[in-house]
């Protein structure tokens, strides 16, 4: 999720002024043996048997109410979303031929319980919906979402030159990534990643950190869903590169999870956003494709449409997308209006950022007293601009950048709960790895419990070591 226009250059990218260099500090290491620190004899009992609370055990997805949809919101003009029984209209209230000549609209299939009326005669949308409502059927609008924004690289050991300025990724130490890694590595264990969803602007594949990462690239913000997710925005190359980039390969930056080809591009946002329908159906298709993590860096501020814009279809896509997957959303990048949708829904862990100090990043969503959903998580996203800040102090959050969009195989520095979010879903990802037989649910338990919640003054910031040890213990 980018900041606001305010921050942002021309060319959207983000403004910052010189700054000093400063020096980083590398946690110390930690191994995985017997329980006084030692190696050896007790790895087995310490590393691989999973002996788990039951409150964990017993965790399960919860029940989701949501809004009534709000016209105002943003979404596709012109566009329903009809819900109706399965085998398509005609399975309904009403056949296809008789929607048509009800509001001369076309439609289209989406599943074969979902369907989209696009109206052509001038009607207004919430006239239609009244007629189809009548009728028994369920209607919404097509809502929008908006993009939210010691291995051996040189990004991770001595930095990377931007702007003429040379940056490592200190936000790595901040969640504790090198200790997980050498704990996984006492175990026997590789950082690895399960199958992870990327729902975002696509990926660019030619970038070299991104080199046999990725399987089951798909568009879905065409007319037809195909394998073109080519990134002009490079938001999405950015997002991926956080949790995924290969990593001890010698070159550019290090991400949470080293290995893998399971990392799986799905584009739902274009130049205007994406859809409900384009974001439901990509969610459904990555579990069914089996993605155990779904990172969603985007979103509906809901200042302006409530704590949700009333999406009954992605809420429901969500709440049964978490049987299976763990759910990481952007939390937003406005401070005084609330957790954005679809961060804020019960089963989706909600990620603020943290910028320079131990406090949430001045730009980062939280609760307020409208707006009572809180933040699950925070992570680093980097300082973007806050007052008092310069580009040093604060940009500690490196991407890699899209050739689409002008830049091959380069690396820029980014800020935002978009940056944050993908340190969440890697460190799931870590943990699914280490232990398959975790549900998504005991794995978004044991994400939550395991939190530092000393740090950042009323939030729980991301523990990577504390999370991957109770993963395996």
């Amino acid at each position: 999720m980018r900041l606001p226009p305010s921050a942002q250059s021309a060319s959207g990218r983000l403004k910052f002024a010189p700054y000093a260099v400063l020096s980083t500090c590398l946690l110390i290491l930690t191994a995985c043996g017997n329980p006084d620190g030692g190696g050896g004899g007790g790895t087995d009992q310490i590393c691989q048997q999973a002996v788990l609370p039951a409150s964990v055990l017993a965790a399960s997805t919860v029940p989701s109410t949501v809004s009534a949809p709000d016209w105002n919101a943003p979404h596709v003009p012109g566009e329903l979303l009809v819900t109706h029984a399965a085998g398509g209209l005609s399975g309904g209230k009403l056949s296809a031929q008789a929607v048509r000549a009800l509001g001369m609209v076309t439609t289209e299939a989406v599943t074969p319980t979902l369907t989209i009326a696009t109206i052509s005669n001038g009607e207004t949308e919430q006239a239609l919906a009244t007629k189809l409502e009548a009728a028994g059927l369920t209607v919404q609008p097509n809502f929008l979402y908006q993009p939210l924004a010691v291995p051996n690289d040189p990004g991770y050991r001595s930095g990377i030159q931007v702007s003429d300025t040379t940056l490592t990724q200190t936000y790595l130490p901040r969640i504790k990534a090198q200790a997980a890694w050498d704990f996984l590595a006492a175990c026997g264990k590789t950082p690895a990643s399960v199958k992870t969803a990327v729902l975002d602007t696509g990926a660019d594949s030619r970038h070299p950190d991104l080199a046999g990462r990725l399987i089951s690239a798909r568009n879905y913000t065409g007319n037809t869903v195909n394998a073109d997710t080519s990134d002009t925005d490079g938001h999405g190359t950015a997002v991926i590169g956080l949790l995924g980039a290969a990593t001890n390969n010698a070159a550019g930056v290090a991400a949470v999870t080293w290995s893998g080809q399971n990392l799986m591009p799905y584009k739902v946002l274009g130049a205007g956003g994406g859809s409900t329908a384009q974001v439901a159906q990509a969610l459904n298709d990555a579990v069914a494709e089996g993605a155990k993590v779904v990172n969603m860096s985007f979103g509906i501020q809901p200042s302006a449409y409530g704590q949700d814009p009333g999406d009954r279809i992605l809420d429901a896509a969500l709440t049964a997308a978490a049987k299976n997957a763990v759910l990481v959303a952007a939390a937003g990048n406005t401070a005084n209006d609330g957790v954005y949708y679809p961060a804020s829904n019960p089963n989706v862990i909600a990620v603020g950022a943290i910028g320079i100090g131990n406090s949430l990043a001045c730009y980062s969503a939280r609760p307020n007293n409208t707006y009572t959903r809180s933040l699950d998580l925070v992570a680093p996203g980097g300082g973007g601009g806050c007052a008092g800040t310069t580009l040093k102090d604060n940009m500690l959050v490196l991407g890699l950048t899209s050739a689409d969009d002008g830049h091959l195989g380069k690396y820029s520095v980014s800020a935002g709960t978009s940056e944050a979010a993908p340190l969440v879903s890697g460190v799931a990802s870590l943990m699914l790895a280490a232990n398959p037989a975790l549900t998504a649910p005991q794995t978004r338990a044991l994400l939550l419990s395991t939190a530092d919640k000393g740090s950042v003054s009323g939030y729980a910031l991301l523990d990577a070591l504390a999370a991957v040890k109770a993963a395996t213990q």
